[in-house]
């Protein structure tokens, strides 16, 4: 072991003496993130009945989730670069939590709505936080390489999840039981690290960039919005360009405040690195394909297969398994062929998944029809989210670890809003159109979900292009 390698294993050892059960505890947070922008997906029809809600505001379940979650996770990885990663962390778990039962309670889709966005705003300070002690409990590349393999397997796993334990959870306990379950996995999150991971060593902090916060914040948030509001009111539409404007002008203001402050909240030189530039670009792209695939799937097989909650949800077994066996599997590769390479693969693969899965007849059979196409989505995710982690992080250090999670982060979620929009305005558009010529329900929206299919196909394809051109400069 050379000298810098035994230095890192001493820093590491100091912040736990358990560091892989800290690993399992943190991923088991980071599960929770990832799992509850999915496991709705499932529940939308009860949902819909129970509390009255009108069928074009169900994007919204998902999107008061992602937004503020997108929005907030650049200041969430700089608090907790500010005031310390494990403070930080169990601060989200908290408001997690206690979101979880708000929403789980809700009387109306207003109540739910907000607790919606009080979880989103809990999972940006606890998944960069999260992100950034992983990196910190193993600096060593060959320890990280399989820390991260297991990081980007969690967050993979929790998108499959989702639709499988909502479909479980919803018909046997109502959908209420999808943020309950949150509850008792958060309270051993919270009691656990503290007794696994040290405090974070007390260190003179400089003020934070509010104005830039707010910013890159609101502007996000407009952006978000924008593209989110195509669902309701079209592309053209005054609302929809009037915020698509305001996050322009928003963001490019915070590049303004950014270049003159002293203490900025995003460091731009971290985009000299390449590695850096290009994960993030990429995990764009992969969050837009798994936010918009889970969406339209779960509707499809409740749509038009006929399948209930418990059938949806148990059809994705096979996707999650293959997603594990894949992340197990992987890291040797990546560290033979490199992350950028294993990427650009897994995303034809994914590609190559979900354009099968457009294939499919309005009178599908699992086995003949699904099943083939879930092995091969859930072999391709489970590569792509472990390789885009791990490229997105390269050559990252401690003072900037909290930034370059909370990119990773904001990266996949922003990526999940836009891809919803994107993929559900293809499926409305084609459903209509095909409606419009004589076609009955059924057909139509089969239709309408096979032309989602292709665009979240044409979304991978497009991150395997990047992947393999940008991975020769990186």
């Amino acid at each position: 072991m050379t000298v810098l390698s035994a230095t890192l294993e001493g820093l590491a050892i100091g912040r736990s003496s358990n560091r892989w059960l800290a690993l399992t505890i943190l991923a088991l947070a980071q599960f929770l993130v990832v799992l509850d922008a999915s496991i709705v997906n499932i529940a939308l029809p009860s949902l819909e009945a129970g509390l009255g809600l009108d069928h074009n505001l169900l994007t919204w379940v998902i999107t008061a989730y992602v937004l503020p979650f997108g929005g907030l996770l650049l200041l969430g990885g700089r608090l907790a670069d500010r005031y310390g990663h494990r403070n930080v962390f169990l601060a989200g778990v908290f408001g997690f939590i206690a979101a979880s039962l708000a929403a789980g309670f809700s009387i109306n889709g207003a109540m739910l709505l907000a607790a919606r966005a009080v979880q989103g705003a809990s999972a940006a300070m606890l998944a960069p936080a999260a992100l950034a002690l992983l990196m910190q409990l193993f600096p060593a590349a060959d320890g990280r390489a399989k820390a991260l393999g297991l990081w980007g397997a969690v967050a993979g796993m929790g998108s499959a999840a989702g639709v499988l334990l909502g479909g479980v959870l919803t018909a046997g306990f109502g959908w209420a039981a999808i943020f309950f379950i949150n509850v008792p996995v958060g309270l051993v999150v919270l009691v656990t690290i503290p007794a696994l991971v040290s405090r974070d060593a007390v260190k003179g902090r400089a003020r934070l960039d509010l104005p830039g916060a707010a910013t890159v914040t609101a502007g996000i948030v407009a952006l978000v919005a924008a593209f989110s509001m195509v669902l309701e009111a079209g592309f053209g539409s005054p609302i929809t360009l009037g915020l698509a404007a305001v996050g322009i002008v928003l963001l490019a203001l915070f590049v303004l405040i950014e270049m003159k402050t002293s203490d900025p909240l995003v460091f731009f030189a971290i985009f000299a690195n390449r590695s850096v530039t290009l994960g993030n670009t990429i995990m764009l792209l992969i969050g837009g394909v798994t936010v918009g695939l889970f969406f339209v799937l779960s509707l499809h097989m409740q749509n038009v297969l006929g399948y209930d909650a418990m059938k949806a949800g148990i059809s994705q077994l096979p996707l999650a398994i293959a997603l594990i066996v894949t992340a197990g599997m992987l890291s040797p590769a990546i560290a033979r062929a490199g992350s950028a390479k294993v990427l650009a693969a897994s995303l034809v693969v994914l590609a190559a998944g979900v354009g099968w899965l457009a294939l499919a007849p309005i009178g599908a059979d699992f086995l003949v029809h699904l099943l083939g196409p879930s092995l091969v989505i859930g072999i391709g995710l489970g590569g792509a989210f472990i390789a885009g982690t791990e490229l997105a992080v390269q050559g990252v250090g401690e003072a900037d670890s909290g930034l370059a999670s909370g990119l990773v982060n904001t990266s996949q979620q922003i990526g999940g809003a836009l891809g919803l929009a994107l993929i559900f305005t293809l499926a409305t558009a084609r459903t209509i159109g095909l409606g419009e010529a004589g076609a009955d329900d059924i057909a139509a929206l089969g239709g309408g979900y096979s032309a989602a299919y292709l665009g979240a196909a044409g979304l991978a394809l497009l991150g395997a292009l990047i992947a393999g051109l940008g991975g020769r400069r990186a």
